[in-house]
């Protein structure tokens, strides 16, 4: 094998492992994997196709966790959530699909330091979200709104999303953080996979990379999980928020 393929899959490998381990403890893998596919020479919208597919394992550990708070709320409720985001996150995937590849090429840089900019301010917008819903009962209203824009965002690009649902639950009256945890995981989870389905059926995934970052991804979100009890989350937050700045300025350079 030449020296490149394993400089490759050495990159994706590391990429999807670490993405693994940050997203079981505090999110934003996706600064990882999609930067890691392009400068492995997959086209951009491809690139953001399969590390969609590469985190997904992930989400189905997650909601899996918080099975006690779901069988706790209304089932219609559940089914709701779940209709929108799935129209939600075939709508966000179809419209991805059809972007133009170099109008995409030049939003890159964009919406990663946009999901950064999210992800920084993630706690001080959940604050905000919580005194919004004590204040304003009428918010409530905009929950299914805000979720399938929400959710149109996950499927076009999947940074970021799980700040922008935490917000949008605490925000419209869920006040049991567990609680929006969860709906967060679960939601997440259907929009994903079908985003993610409608991937496949388009043919958008790059399959060799994917697969083995799949893998990766799932191992580093099983020792993530386990490391997350030793390891300082600010210290994991403050390495996400810098590795999301140096990609987008990376993506920008690479752009102009």
């Amino acid at each position: 094998m030449p020296l490149d393929f394993w400089l490759t899959s050495g990159l994706l490998l590391g990429a999807a492992f670490g993405a693994g381990v940050l997203n079981a403890i505090a999110g934003g893998g996706s600064f990882l994997t999609l930067p890691a596919l392009v400068f492995a020479g997959v086209p951009p919208i491809m690139a953001n196709a399969t590390s969609a597919l590469a985190v997904s394992p992930g989400y189905l550990g997650s909601t899996l966790g918080f099975k006690a708070e779901l069988r706790a709320l209304p089932l219609a409720q559940l089914k709701r959530d779940m209709l929108i985001a799935s129209v939600g996150g075939v709508a966000g995937a179809l419209l991805l699909l059809v972007t133009p590849a170099k109008l995409f090429s030049g939003i890159v840089p964009w919406l990663l330091l946009f999901a950064t900019v999210l992800f920084a301010a993630g706690p001080a917008i959940a604050r905000r979200a919580s005194q919004a819903a004590q204040g304003h009962a009428s918010l409530a209203k905009w929950r299914e709104p805000g979720l399938l824009l929400a959710a149109i965002y996950g499927g076009y690009f999947n940074g970021g999303l799980g700040i922008l649902l935490m917000a949008l639950y605490s925000a419209t009256g869920e006040s049991r953080i567990h609680t929006a945890n969860a709906l967060k995981n679960l939601t997440s989870l259907v929009l994903s996979w079908l985003s993610v389905a409608a991937f496949v059926v388009a043919g958008a995934i790059a399959w060799r990379e994917g697969l083995i970052m799949m893998v990766a991804a799932t191992l580093g979100g099983f020792f993530g999980a386990r490391w997350s009890r030793r390891l300082p989350v600010q210290w994991i937050r403050l390495g996400v928020i810098g590795t999301g700045l140096v990609m987008s300025a990376l993506f920008f350079a690479r752009h102009h």
